[in-house]
Protein backbone atom coordinates (compact mmCIF):
# COMPACT_ATOMS: atom_id res chain seq x y z
CA UNK A 1 0.00 0.00 0.00
CA UNK A 2 1.01 3.55 -0.94
CA UNK A 3 -0.22 6.76 0.69
CA UNK A 4 -3.58 4.50 1.44
CA UNK A 5 -3.65 3.15 -2.27
CA UNK A 6 -3.74 -0.74 -2.53
CA UNK A 7 -1.57 -2.01 -5.23
CA UNK A 8 -1.81 -4.87 -7.13
CA UNK A 9 1.04 -6.37 -9.51
CA UNK A 10 0.33 -8.71 -12.50
CA UNK A 11 3.07 -11.32 -13.95
CA UNK A 12 1.70 -12.71 -17.16
CA UNK A 13 3.06 -15.93 -17.69
CA UNK A 14 1.63 -17.73 -20.98
CA UNK A 15 2.69 -21.33 -21.13
CA UNK A 16 2.61 -21.31 -25.10
CA UNK A 17 5.64 -19.47 -26.06
CA UNK A 18 6.52 -20.30 -29.63
CA UNK A 19 10.38 -17.69 -29.95
CA UNK A 20 11.56 -19.38 -27.00
CA UNK A 21 9.45 -22.66 -26.11
CA UNK A 22 9.17 -22.62 -22.40
CA UNK A 23 10.80 -19.18 -21.68
CA UNK A 24 8.84 -18.51 -18.72
CA UNK A 25 10.60 -21.17 -16.65
CA UNK A 26 13.63 -22.07 -18.30
CA UNK A 27 16.54 -21.57 -16.13
CA UNK A 28 18.30 -18.44 -16.16
CA UNK A 29 21.94 -17.48 -13.88
CA UNK A 30 20.29 -20.24 -11.34
CA UNK A 31 16.44 -19.91 -10.94
CA UNK A 32 13.69 -19.92 -13.58
CA UNK A 33 13.47 -17.03 -15.72
CA UNK A 34 9.82 -15.76 -13.96
CA UNK A 35 11.21 -15.86 -10.38
CA UNK A 36 13.53 -13.11 -11.17
CA UNK A 37 10.40 -10.80 -11.47
CA UNK A 38 8.47 -12.31 -8.33
CA UNK A 39 11.90 -11.99 -6.74
CA UNK A 40 11.75 -8.16 -7.41
CA UNK A 41 8.21 -7.67 -6.74
CA UNK A 42 8.35 -9.28 -3.47
CA UNK A 43 10.74 -6.70 -2.56
CA UNK A 44 8.88 -4.18 -3.11
CA UNK A 45 7.40 -1.48 -0.04
CA UNK A 46 4.42 -1.01 -1.19
CA UNK A 47 2.63 -4.18 -3.77
CA UNK A 48 -0.07 -5.97 -1.51
CA UNK A 49 -0.55 -8.92 -3.98
CA UNK A 50 2.08 -10.21 -6.39
CA UNK A 51 -0.37 -12.20 -8.56
CA UNK A 52 0.87 -14.48 -11.61
CA UNK A 53 -1.63 -15.25 -14.57
CA UNK A 54 -0.86 -18.23 -16.17
CA UNK A 55 -2.76 -21.17 -18.14
CA UNK A 56 0.37 -23.66 -17.25
CA UNK A 57 0.05 -25.62 -14.41
CA UNK A 58 4.24 -26.16 -14.16
CA UNK A 59 4.10 -22.45 -14.31
CA UNK A 60 2.13 -22.34 -11.42
CA UNK A 61 4.57 -24.38 -9.20
CA UNK A 62 7.20 -22.38 -10.33
CA UNK A 63 5.48 -19.27 -9.67
CA UNK A 64 4.00 -20.48 -5.95
CA UNK A 65 7.39 -21.94 -5.29
CA UNK A 66 9.01 -18.30 -5.87
CA UNK A 67 6.20 -16.41 -3.19
CA UNK A 68 3.34 -15.23 -5.84
CA UNK A 69 -0.25 -15.65 -5.40
CA UNK A 70 -1.53 -17.72 -8.31
CA UNK A 71 -5.21 -18.67 -7.02
CA UNK A 72 -6.25 -19.62 -10.36
CA UNK A 73 -5.14 -21.13 -13.77
CA UNK A 74 -5.76 -18.90 -16.98
CA UNK A 75 -8.62 -19.76 -18.90
CA UNK A 76 -7.62 -21.16 -22.20
CA UNK A 77 -9.44 -18.25 -24.18
CA UNK A 78 -7.17 -16.10 -22.85
CA UNK A 79 -4.35 -18.08 -23.26
CA UNK A 80 -4.67 -18.08 -27.32
CA UNK A 81 -2.13 -16.15 -29.50
CA UNK A 82 -5.40 -13.28 -30.06
CA UNK A 83 -6.07 -12.79 -26.33
CA UNK A 84 -4.89 -9.43 -25.51
CA UNK A 85 -3.02 -8.45 -22.98
CA UNK A 86 -6.15 -5.90 -21.15
CA UNK A 87 -8.34 -9.05 -21.19
CA UNK A 88 -5.83 -10.93 -18.81
CA UNK A 89 -5.84 -8.11 -16.34
CA UNK A 90 -9.60 -7.60 -16.88
CA UNK A 91 -10.15 -11.45 -15.47
CA UNK A 92 -7.28 -11.27 -12.71
CA UNK A 93 -8.94 -7.48 -11.18
CA UNK A 94 -12.30 -9.55 -11.42
CA UNK A 95 -11.24 -12.88 -9.83
CA UNK A 96 -9.69 -10.97 -7.19
CA UNK A 97 -12.85 -8.85 -6.06
CA UNK A 98 -15.67 -11.35 -6.56
CA UNK A 99 -13.69 -14.52 -5.17
CA UNK A 100 -11.13 -12.82 -2.57
CA UNK A 101 -13.01 -9.74 -2.12
CA UNK A 102 -10.04 -7.62 -2.84
CA UNK A 103 -10.36 -4.18 -5.10
CA UNK A 104 -6.87 -2.22 -5.87
CA UNK A 105 -6.54 1.10 -6.95
CA UNK A 106 -3.21 0.62 -9.13
CA UNK A 107 -2.48 -1.96 -11.39
CA UNK A 108 1.34 -2.86 -11.78
CA UNK A 109 2.10 -4.95 -14.64
CA UNK A 110 5.37 -6.93 -14.71
CA UNK A 111 6.62 -8.80 -17.47
CA UNK A 112 8.95 -12.15 -16.64
CA UNK A 113 10.61 -11.53 -19.93
CA UNK A 114 12.19 -7.87 -18.81
CA UNK A 115 13.95 -9.36 -15.71
CA UNK A 116 17.01 -7.16 -15.78
CA UNK A 117 14.93 -4.78 -12.88
CA UNK A 118 16.51 -3.00 -10.31
CA UNK A 119 15.53 -3.45 -6.48
CA UNK A 120 13.98 -0.17 -6.29
CA UNK A 121 12.49 0.76 -10.08
CA UNK A 122 8.88 -0.71 -9.09
CA UNK A 123 8.62 1.73 -5.80
CA UNK A 124 10.55 4.64 -7.76
CA UNK A 125 7.50 4.59 -10.44
CA UNK A 126 4.93 3.92 -7.81
CA UNK A 127 6.11 6.90 -6.16
CA UNK A 128 6.45 8.68 -9.23
CA UNK A 129 2.79 9.13 -10.68
CA UNK A 130 1.46 9.16 -6.58
CA UNK A 131 3.71 12.37 -6.07
CA UNK A 132 2.00 13.63 -9.94
CA UNK A 133 -1.40 11.80 -9.53
CA UNK A 134 -3.14 15.38 -10.22
CA UNK A 135 -1.76 15.38 -13.78
CA UNK A 136 -0.73 11.72 -14.97
CA UNK A 137 -2.91 8.44 -14.62
CA UNK A 138 -0.07 6.17 -15.42
CA UNK A 139 3.51 5.40 -15.53
CA UNK A 140 6.00 3.51 -18.58
CA UNK A 141 9.49 2.64 -18.12
CA UNK A 142 11.30 3.56 -21.04
CA UNK A 143 14.99 3.23 -22.33
CA UNK A 144 16.91 5.22 -24.71
CA UNK A 145 17.38 3.17 -27.50
CA UNK A 146 20.55 3.36 -30.58
CA UNK A 147 18.55 2.21 -33.29
CA UNK A 148 17.01 5.90 -34.11
CA UNK A 149 13.86 5.67 -36.71
CA UNK A 150 15.83 8.39 -38.40
CA UNK A 151 18.07 5.77 -40.06
CA UNK A 152 15.66 2.41 -40.01
CA UNK A 153 14.56 1.32 -43.24
CA UNK A 154 11.82 -0.34 -45.35
CA UNK A 155 12.07 -2.63 -47.76
CA UNK A 156 9.51 -2.13 -51.17
CA UNK A 157 10.14 -5.34 -53.18
CA UNK A 158 13.85 -5.06 -54.49
CA UNK A 159 13.94 -0.94 -53.22
CA UNK A 160 14.88 0.19 -49.47
CA UNK A 161 12.91 3.20 -48.34
CA UNK A 162 13.46 5.80 -45.06
CA UNK A 163 10.91 3.97 -42.55
CA UNK A 164 9.82 7.47 -41.28
CA UNK A 165 10.05 9.57 -43.98
CA UNK A 166 9.21 12.90 -42.77
CA UNK A 167 12.33 12.18 -40.27
CA UNK A 168 16.03 14.04 -41.37
CA UNK A 169 18.04 11.23 -42.91
CA UNK A 170 20.97 11.44 -41.05
CA UNK A 171 23.84 9.03 -40.32
CA UNK A 172 24.94 10.04 -37.03
CA UNK A 173 23.59 9.48 -33.66
CA UNK A 174 24.05 12.97 -31.69
CA UNK A 175 22.29 14.86 -34.94
CA UNK A 176 18.79 13.20 -33.54
CA UNK A 177 16.35 14.22 -30.72
CA UNK A 178 16.53 10.84 -28.76
CA UNK A 179 14.43 7.91 -29.28
CA UNK A 180 13.03 5.73 -26.52
CA UNK A 181 11.30 2.91 -26.04
CA UNK A 182 8.66 1.31 -24.15
CA UNK A 183 10.76 -1.90 -22.38
CA UNK A 184 8.72 -3.84 -19.60
CA UNK A 185 10.37 -3.40 -16.60
CA UNK A 186 6.78 -1.53 -15.01
CA UNK A 187 4.15 -0.79 -16.77
CA UNK A 188 1.74 1.07 -13.78
CA UNK A 189 -1.91 3.06 -14.14
CA UNK A 190 -4.65 3.96 -11.95
CA UNK A 191 -7.27 0.82 -11.98
CA UNK A 192 -9.82 2.87 -13.32
CA UNK A 193 -7.98 4.88 -15.57
CA UNK A 194 -6.75 1.45 -17.12
CA UNK A 195 -10.11 -0.70 -17.46
CA UNK A 196 -11.61 2.62 -18.49
CA UNK A 197 -9.14 3.09 -21.34
CA UNK A 198 -7.56 -0.38 -21.51
CA UNK A 199 -4.66 0.70 -21.99
CA UNK A 200 -0.97 1.65 -19.93
CA UNK A 201 -1.11 4.04 -22.42
CA UNK A 202 -3.29 6.02 -20.93
CA UNK A 203 -4.49 9.97 -21.77
CA UNK A 204 -2.09 11.45 -18.78
CA UNK A 205 0.87 8.96 -18.89
CA UNK A 206 3.90 10.30 -18.06
CA UNK A 207 7.69 8.03 -18.13
CA UNK A 208 10.35 6.78 -16.02
CA UNK A 209 13.77 6.29 -17.71
CA UNK A 210 15.33 3.05 -17.18
CA UNK A 211 19.30 2.21 -17.35
CA UNK A 212 21.11 1.19 -21.01
CA UNK A 213 21.76 -2.54 -19.38
CA UNK A 214 17.84 -2.73 -18.61
CA UNK A 215 16.89 -2.27 -22.45
CA UNK A 216 16.38 -5.94 -23.31
CA UNK A 217 13.46 -7.65 -23.63
CA UNK A 218 13.53 -11.68 -24.31
CA UNK A 219 11.69 -13.05 -27.21
CA UNK A 220 14.36 -15.51 -28.73
CA UNK A 221 17.30 -17.38 -27.63
CA UNK A 222 19.64 -14.57 -28.51
CA UNK A 223 17.85 -12.00 -26.17
CA UNK A 224 18.05 -14.55 -23.63
CA UNK A 225 21.90 -15.03 -24.37
CA UNK A 226 21.91 -11.40 -23.73
CA UNK A 227 20.38 -10.56 -20.50
CA UNK A 228 22.10 -13.86 -19.60
CA UNK A 229 25.30 -11.92 -20.04
CA UNK A 230 23.94 -9.01 -18.57
CA UNK A 231 23.22 -10.74 -15.55
CA UNK A 232 26.16 -11.75 -14.95
CA UNK A 233 28.34 -8.55 -15.72
CA UNK A 234 25.88 -6.55 -13.98
CA UNK A 235 25.07 -8.69 -11.06
CA UNK A 236 27.88 -10.92 -10.63
CA UNK A 237 25.35 -13.87 -11.27
CA UNK A 238 26.48 -17.30 -12.30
Amino acid sequence: MIHEKKVLAIVPARGGSKGLPGKNIRPICGKPLIAWTIDKALKSRYLDTVLVTTDSAEIAAVARTAGAHVPFIRPPELASDTASTYDVIRHAVAYLKDNEGHSYDYIVLLEPTSPLREDDDIDNMLEALIRQSEEFDSIISVGEVTEHPSIMKRLVGARMEPFCPDLPQTTRRQDNAAAYFPFGVAYIAKTDALLEENTFYTRRCTHYEIKRYQNYEIDDIYNFLCVEAVMKHEWGTV
